[in-house]
């Protein structure tokens, strides 16, 4: 079997967006749960709002995107675009956001296929010594990244259930 690795790490991208999975969740069915008020609602002031997440995710695939085409790193965890304000967030709209969010998967599935198992141990041209990482690794922290926020999705989701009832 050729480029298993590969295909297995595209399949896992795909399959968090829309797949019957194990636990049960994905983004879709996750992301139907809300509208474009209560995306925008914290339920508690500490808890970031489902359009909030949406945004760190969206900001954080465009960047493995673009390390993916060997460009230098860009976002960092202290630049604003990490954690967007639902006041900035609200200017954009519910459906611009769910449209990039599922762009920038799309965008990076387009990317990897035509790739093969060796692109995901070539070392990121960028990398150093606090960055010292192959594709593989890019690609599996995105997927990591992705059910992280999944998961907070799940409970942000809940209770915006319990204040609304």
């Amino acid at each position: 079997m050729e480029d298993v690795l590969i295909k297995h790490i595209t399949q896992q991208l795909i399959d968090v967006e829309t797949a019957d999975l194990w636990i049960d969740e994905n983004f879709e069915k996750k992301l139907a749960q809300v509208d474009s008020t209560t995306a925008f609602e914290r339920p508690i002031a500490e808890m970031h709002s489902i359009a909030e997440l949406t945004s760190h995710l969206i900001e954080w695939r465009r960047e493995v995107l673009s390390r993916l085409k060997a460009n230098p790193r860009g976002l960092e965890m202290s630049d604003a675009a990490n954690w967007r304000t639902n006041e900035e967030l609200k200017a954009q709209g519910w459906e611009k956001l769910l449209k990039d969010f599922y762009e920038t998967q799309h965008n990076i599935i387009a990317f990897m296929k035509g790739k093969d198992d060796s692109f995901l141990h070539t070392a990121y041209p960028h990398a150093n010594q606090s960055f010292p990482h192959d594709y593989k690794y890019l690609l599996t922290g995105l997927i990591h990244h992705d059910m992280y926020h999944l998961g907070q999705m799940g409970i942000t989701i809940k209770f915006l259930k319990l204040n609304h009832y």
